[in-house]
């Protein structure tokens, strides 16, 4: 007999009343120091006092007026995020699937207005994870996300990750724009080297096509810097953001280029609920604390702590992982056994981490970790590949 809730999702035994800072408490009272923050999203912790506050005073004034009208919090949260990146526009979407849908419409619509209507092709690379939308996995072209769900969405290339030839060989004259996560989440926390993101970038300028930067994972200072393609000194077209700009609560956004929204006018695209007055109220006191050069610095450096640490723990445990990877904090240990061994044996050490693809538990705790903290993760993590 199926359940109420739909059973699309393999759940752990655990059921969380409460989140304080980097830790929720079970129902039974059992306490879990959590380095997924609900896969990157929690970027300030468990019930963060400002976001908090923020979300108070907002709920006492105004919660939903659609997008018929002016909301003053989605001009404010607009200005921030262009006034912080490369973008000249953005609209706000609730999740980062829908922002992919966004982005994949803006650049076919970019094309069709420009008299290229046959510029509908979009190239993305194997491991990718854009959301679960029948365009989104489209997307990714990966059986596990495809199966059943037939006819798909056309108009996609699915290339092998890493593969600069076969990339230079597939950009043609219907090509729309090349989809990429400066690095994988999904897809094992691998990240996409710098000269590889300037190669893309001059690539799309020398085709006229249309980089798209999908950050919903690694954006909003995970990785040290307020979106992770500035390592690279390159910058996008289009980008995808969501999770951790909300900090909690249910909040993405696709920002862009002038020119290349130039195609999204009056009519194209709507959402009833996004960039409403909670979101963006959160969404912006996220943005003034983690753009902070501060802040960005402390992330760095517990960064650096957490993956000395994590070093440490590999060499120790030679026969569970194999390395470290990733930027910032999001990181991934590479495994040598299942990652839902170490996961399974994590919470039995009241600790949760996030599998992931080529082997891969991820760590992706809140940005603003203690110190403590991460010293008794990883002691945890000691402990669980002790267990094995």
């Amino acid at each position: 007999m199926i359940t109420s809730v739909l059973p699309t999702y393999n759940r752990a035994p655990l059921s969380f009343v409460k989140g304080e800072g980097s830790w929720l408490v079970e129902a039974d009272g059992r306490r879990f120091l959590d380095l997924g923050a609900g896969i990157a999203v929690n970027t300030l912790g468990h019930a963060n006092p400002e976001l908090a506050a923020v979300l108070k005073a907002q709920a006492d004034t105004l919660w939903h007026v659609s997008n018929l009208y002016q909301i003053p919090a989605q001009q404010k949260l607009a200005d921030a995020l262009v006034d912080a990146t490369f973008a000249d526009t953005c609209f706000f979407t609730n999740s980062g699937t829908e922002a992919a849908e966004l982005a994949i419409k803006m650049a076919r619509k970019y094309h069709s207005d420009k008299g290229a209507p046959e510029r509908i092709e979009i190239i993305t690379f194997d491991g990718c994870f854009h959301g679960r939308s029948t365009g989104a996995i489209a997307a990714s072209g990966a059986e596990k996300m495809v199966k059943g769900f037939g006819p798909l969405m056309p108009g996609f290339v699915h290339l092998p990750f890493g593969d600069a030839d076969a990339l230079t060989a597939a950009v043609t004259d219907k090509t729309a724009a090349i989809l990429i996560e400066p690095i994988q989440g999904e897809g094992g926390i691998r990240v996409v080297p710098d000269q590889c993101l300037k190669a893309l970038r001059d690539l799309c300028d020398a085709t006229g096509t249309l980089l798209i930067f999908d950050e919903v994972q690694c954006g909003v200072a995970r990785t040290g810097k307020l979106f992770a393609h500035e390592y690279a000194g390159v910058t996008p077209d289009i980008m995808m953001v969501a999770k951790g700009i909300g900090g909690g609560f249910p909040l993405g956004a696709v920002l862009a280029t002038e020119n290349a929204a130039s195609g999204m006018v009056a009519g194209t695209h709507g959402s009833t609920y996004g960039g409403n007055p909670l979101g963006c109220a959160i969404g912006l006191k996220v943005m003034e604390i983690v753009s902070d050069p501060a802040f960005l610095a402390e992330v760095n450096r517990k960064s650096a702590l957490l993956r000395q640490k994590l070093e440490g723990l590999v060499s120790a445990h030679p026969d569970v992982f194999e390395s470290v990877r990733g930027q910032g904090l999001m990181l991934g240990l590479k495994l040598k056994i299942a990652p839902a061994d170490l996961v399974g044996k994590g919470y039995a050490q009241g600790l949760l981490t996030v599998p992931a693809a080529d082997n891969v538990v991820r760590l992706l705790p809140a940005l603003n970790i203690s110190d403590e903290d991460i010293a008794e993760a990883v002691t945890r993590l000691d402990a669980a590949a002790s267990s094995l």
